[in-house]
């Protein structure tokens, strides 16, 4: 009779050891999903602030080019509207 008991009790202390053992495993399964998932998630976050930065660079290096043709084209306009006032003023002179 007692080592009848002894055996169950063993056999029960092995369930409880193999489902322990099967919940660890799911609580490992299911923190590396979460963890995989909060990674994907950072990572679009990450991924669009690149494109967006990307973007920005670009659109800087254009208003760069942009500003730097504007500045050349006033200063043709000021040179072309100094001379015509030169102009201007040489032939009103009696």
């Amino acid at each position: 009779m007692l080592s009848r008991l002894l055996k169950e009790h063993q056999a029960k202390q092995n369930e409880r050891k193999e489902l322990q053992e099967k919940r660890r495993r799911e609580a490992i399964t299911a923190a590396t999903c979460l963890t995989e998932a909060l990674v994907d998630h950072l990572n679009v976050g990450v991924a669009q602030a690149y494109m967006n930065q990307r973007k920005l660079d670009h659109e800087v290096k254009t208003l760069q080019v942009q500003a730097a043709q504007f500045a050349k084209q006033t200063g043709q306009w000021i040179g072309m509207v100094e001379n015509f006032n030169q102009a201007l003023k040489g032939s009103l002179v009696w």
